[in-house]
């Protein structure tokens, strides 16, 4: 059996750290899981310990500064196999993720691989965020929100790599805090490398579960998309536009209102009444909130992160409670 290094980064994930590195532990592969320990403000610490203490396939890695690209090159930079999977914490990947995953490498020659996010939640409110993570009303049409035909992926939600190919591109940019995996995907594949996309892979994310903390998640993202468009404008996908695209159409409605032209408002009745539409349709209540906190959130985001870049941005939204 072909051993792996699976590498997860933490940070305030009490509640959730238990479960993904059962869900880890429960595939069938050989290796061991690197967990990297940010600065956390609640219990991970003592989880971690717990569970390290309990299988020795388990190493405790430092991370001081609590990035994520850090704690992952941290991780990588200690790995002991060629084969890199990358876990989060607030995620769990499906039985045979890994031993299929690298089954998937070897038949199509890939050097990263990724899966499905397939987005649940348990609340009533979390549950209609992970309704809108997998529509294209949500997030747009990339395959590992929606799913889709295997073939030559444009990124990967989290990874299956070759380390080689992580040591021939330097890893993950650590000044990127957002966005890291699109980035590091790019890299890879102006290597020569090929990143594949599979539908046979499936890993469960458990998205936020408050307003706030969708609203802060979504503006950061924003911000480093408009930062990551701005230094590589040309391998940007057209549906990028489409949130600060809105964000400046209901500007320029409120704009011209403003002007005593109520055909200004007909932007703002389009867009909500669209939103409701679609919270009717997918019957959650809480849809049309979800769906107006990402497009507007991440709009701005995007602009302000385009005009201004996104250092000192960061998305605090696991970390506050």
């Amino acid at each position: 059996m072909t051993k792996v290094s699976v590498i997860m980064p933490v940070l305030n994930e009490e509640h959730h750290l238990a479960d993904a590195v059962q869900s880890v532990l429960a595939q069938n592969f050989d290796g061991e899981l690197l967990i990297a320990l940010g600065p956390s403000t609640d219990g991970t610490d003592q989880v971690a310990a717990k569970l390290a203490k309990a299988d020795s396939r388990i190493r405790l890695v430092p991370n001081p500064k609590g990035l994520t690209t850090v704690g992952m090159n941290l991780c990588i930079s200690q790995a002991k196999y060629e084969y890199i999977v990358r876990i989060d914490a607030h995620s769990e990947p499906a039985p045979n993720y890994i031993s299929r995953g690298i089954e998937i490498l070897h038949e199509t020659g890939a050097d990263l691989l990724g899966g499905v996010m397939a987005a649940k939640g348990k609340t009533l409110f979390q549950r209609s965020v992970a309704w809108a993570y997998t529509s294209r009303f949500g997030l747009g049409g990339a395959n590992f929100h929606v799913g889709g035909e295997a073939g030559e992926a444009e990124s990967a939600y989290l990874g299956i790599f070759r380390r080689s190919v992580l040591e021939k591109v330097g890893g993950y940019d650590e000044s990127i805090i957002r966005g890291e995996d699109w980035d590091l995907a790019q890299r890879i594949k102006a290597s020569g490398s090929l990143v594949w996309f599979s539908p046979e892979l499936q890993v469960t994310y458990w998205p936020r579960s408050s307003w706030t903390g969708l609203m802060k998640q979504f503006y950061s993202t924003g911000v480093w998309r408009g930062d990551l468009t701005k230094r590589d404008f040309e391998r940007t996908s057209l549906r990028y536009f489409i949130p600060p695209s809105l964000v400046l159409a209901l500007a320029l409605g409120i704009l011209i209102a403003a002007f005593g032209f109520p055909l200004g408002w007909l932007v703002w009745l389009g867009y909500f009444g669209a939103v409701v539409l679609v919270g009717f349709l997918a019957k959650l209540a809480p849809v049309p909130l979800v769906l107006a906190t990402m497009h507007l959130s991440w709009g701005f985001g995007f602009i302000v992160g385009y005009l201004n870049g996104a250092t000192g941005t960061l998305d605090r939204s696991r970390v506050a409670k």
